[in-house]
């Protein structure tokens, strides 16, 4: 079977999926949409399909599955109807900023024996998934402590982030679905400070460009997620599990890895500036197990589910940094 998909949204991560869905024998990229249809028409000039409206693409009947690229402030709703059109929906996250929007919006999934899966793709990270099937295995006993480092090369522009919902539920909230990807429990206590130290003009915007974040299952493992928006030598992407019998870790990528020895020393090609660089394989693996989820019926995952727990730990992380405290998630849930 070839699942037939309409992408909604042609922006640069609308692009990165057609990418990925054009490059899979088993999907088949049957429409675009987009609020400025030449945005859409570039895509479908390399990839194929046809521009469609969103009403034309509820109408069809030639559509399978959806892909939402779209403004956050969309996504509940486009889940939501193409849900009770019988479609599987593919959203990036998060699903909404607002925790009771998601509620609502999971419970006509489930009403309607939805099928929806949530883009968390760093779950799909050759290295980083490689890590969470080792622990499965019980190389290193349990999990003890999970070190993440996250830090972009420097900030993305002001009219983002005046809408993106800030740090912890745009940028962290990729970090928090990791820490439960790799802790293998449910986290109780969120402790989280943060701070504008890259641009005063970030907290002009209501928002934070530095932050340290503490979780807490209720057996006691901890995660710490370090987050900034300013790294001055790339994208710094890491984990470190530390277990009862060992340690795993994934470090940093370069589009070339080589070390080059000389009279000065050791030295290594500079690591990947942008996250569709670094994770050009996530994002197919990602869309191969979407397709998998729609052509086997396979329960997606990440799952809604794990998209309301991400948030939840934004939203928790935010309480915490406000008033400067633990917080128990069950306080946001």
């Amino acid at each position: 079977m070839t699942v037939r998909m309409a992408l909604l949204g042609a922006g640069r991560i609308g692009k990165v999926h057609a990418q990925a869905i054009s490059g899979n024998h088993d999907a088949e990229l049957v429409s675009v949409t987009d609020a400025l249809p030449e945005a859409a028409s570039a895509i479908t000039a390399q990839h194929g399909g046809e521009v469609r409206t969103l009403d034309e693409v509820a109408a069809a009947d030639d559509v399978d599955a959806v892909i939402t690229c779209t403004p956050t402030n969309t996504h509940a709703d486009l889940i939501e109807k193409f849900t009770r059109l019988g479609k599987a929906v593919f959203c990036e996250k998060p699903i909404d900023l607002n925790i009771e929007r998601v509620r609502d919006c999971l419970k006509v999934v489930k009403d309607h024996n939805g099928r929806l899966m949530l883009g968390f793709n760093r779950r799909f990270d050759p290295h980083f998934s490689a890590v969470q099937r080792e622990i499965s295995n019980g190389r290193i006993g349990a999990v003890e402590q999970v070190t993440i480092t996250s830090r972009d090369p420097g900030l993305p522009p002001a009219d983002y982030i005046a809408v993106s919902g800030g740090m912890f539920r745009d940028m962290t909230i990729h970090d928090f679905d990791m820490a439960r990807f790799l802790l293998g429990e449910e986290i109780t206590t969120v402790q989280a400070t943060a701070s504008v130290l890259v641009d005063p003009e970030v907290e002009k915007l209501g928002d934070f460009d530095t932050a340290t974040t503490i979780l807490v299952t209720a057996s006691g493992k901890q995660c710490t997620i370090l987050n900034s928006r300013r790294a001055t030598y790339g994208y710094d992407q890491r984990i470190e599990v530390h277990g009862a019998k060992g340690m795993l870790s994934a470090e940093n990528h370069r589009p070339v890895s080589i070390e080059v020895a000389d009279q000065n020393g050791f030295s290594k090609p500079p690591l990947h500036d942008f996250f569709m660089t670094r994770y050009t394989a996530a994002y197919e693996a990602e869309i191969a197990a979407f397709v998998a989820t729609v052509r086997d019926g396979i329960a997606p995952s990440p799952s809604a589910e794990d998209g309301l727990m991400a948030l939840a730990l934004a939203e928790a992380a935010l309480k915490s940094v406000a008033e400067q405290r633990v917080v128990q998630v069950s306080e946001v849930l």
